[in-house]
Parts: C-alpha cells; structure tokens; sequence
C-alpha cells in the first residue's frame, strides 16, 4: 500500500455524504502515501476513473494509481417496482502503473446533462434533504426511465466506440474483446450489431450479478483474465452508459 500515490473510488453509493469513501478506504488499506478522492459517474464511473489516473500517470505525476468501481443499490432500490430487478451490488478494483509499452491507447468521454433525470435518486442530498415527507414518498430510491436508458444506450455507445477506435488507428476488427458496463443484454446486442462485433467477442456477467453500475468493467475484467482469454497484445475495448447522461468508451492494448 506504501506504493499507490492515487486511489479513485467511482461510486454512486458512497458510504456517507461526506468524507469520500476514498478517504475512508485509504484508512483501512493504510495507503496514507496517496492522494484519495471519489468520482460520480455512476454507470460509467470506473471508465471516468481509468482515464483519470491513466492522465496523472502519463503525466508523470504519479506512478501506481488504484481505481476502485463499488456500488451498492440493494441500499437504494425500491423492492416494490418491476425495475428492481435491474441492478446487483459489487466491486472491483485495478492497479494502473506507468509502462513503456502500449498500455491505453485512447479514451473518449461524454456527458450530456438534458438526461439527468432518467436515472436519479431524487431525495437525500442538499436539493432535498431526508424528511418524513421523502421517505413516505419511497424519494430516496432510485428512479429509472428504461425506455430512454435502451434508446440512448444504442445510439450513443456506438458512437464513443467508432470514434475511440479511429482515435487508435483501429477497426472493429481488431478487438479481441469488449468489456462494457452490464445496461441490459439487449442493450449489449443491439450495439454488437450496430457497431459488427461478434456477439462471441462481447464479455457479460449479468445473468450471475445483474448491473452492478461501477463495479461492473473491473469484475468482468478480472473474469475475461481468470478465463485465460487475456494474452499479450490483446486489444481490450470498454465501453460504458451511465446516469447524467455520461458514457464513453477506451482501448487498451494488454
């Protein structure tokens, strides 16, 4: 732990308000030589974290960064809506260090803000602080807009995708695997075929987790390696959506 200089802990459950779970977890690792702080991507949360820690890394600022996805919406879910059956809890972590080989190639992020509303837990923070009245109203929960989750999804996961892979100097091609955020298996297939990767190529672990939000990318990650899929040279694509809207999409060369 004396070796990480950087932690990042992406989460849209974070233990309290206030301090950042990062903090918290730099204390129980003992990691007192590195900088800590958390990020609010939701979905797309351990995506915005890589390509955070791959700039300070690149940039000579650090050497050892960990960047950590953990979300727990059993906390957050309202168990009486058809839409609980959505999201999972877990966590998964990575440690990102400075190599003279290929490592990252390329990111591209977004946000989009007009679809802030379509994923939200509305009650709990300074907007609406926790009152009888919100918790009568079922307002700390999230609240999710399927329908408009699915449409923006397909359009825009394409999109980030086509445009990281030319960044590169890459085709569709060319990647081995897809690693993306868990939206929905029908989300997952309809962007394999917009974008012609083969549905084969396309990592998933929904049926065991459901969408498990930030932790996602690092679990499947850590499961397409213990499979032994994972060979030197691969090109690894990630691609995730998320409240916001955010989504994007990276390559990196294993």
């Amino acid at each position: 732990s004396d070796e990480i200089q950087l932690i990042i802990v992406a989460t849209a459950t974070p233990d309290r308000l206030a301090p950042s779970t990062a903090a918290i977890l730099q204390d129980k690792i003992k990691a007192y030589n590195s900088v800590a702080f958390d990020i609010a991507a939701v979905c797309s949360g351990f995506l915005f974290g890589m390509s955070v820690a791959s700039q300070f890394i690149a940039a000579g600022v650090y050497d050892n960064a960990l960047v950590i996805g953990a979300d727990t919406f059993s906390r957050f879910t309202d168990w009486t809506r058809r839409d609980a059956v959505f999201f999972g809890d877990g966590a998964g972590a990575a440690v990102l260090s400075h190599t003279d080989n290929d490592g990252f190639l390329a990111f591209r992020l977004y946000t989009d803000g007009r679809g802030k509303w379509n994923f939200t837990v509305p009650a709990g923070g300074s907007e609406m602080p926790a009152s009888e009245e919100t918790v009568r109203r079922r307002l700390h929960f999230f609240q999710m807009n399927g329908r408009a989750v699915y449409d923006t999804a397909t359009q825009v996961l394409p999109v980030a995708i086509n445009q990281v892979l030319q960044d590169a100097d890459l085709t569709i091609a060319d990647v081995d695997y897809l690693i993306p955020h868990q939206p929905s298996i029908k989300i997952l297939k309809r962007t394999s075929e917009i974008i012609g990767l083969p549905w084969a190529k396309v990592m998933h672990n929904m049926d065991k987790y459901a969408n498990t939000s930030a932790g996602t990318i690092p679990i499947l990650l850590d499961e397409t390696k213990a499979s032994g899929r994972l060979k030197k040279g691969s090109i690894i694509l990630f691609a995730a959506v998320g409240s916001g809207w955010t989504y994007g999409a990276s390559v990196l060369k294993w």
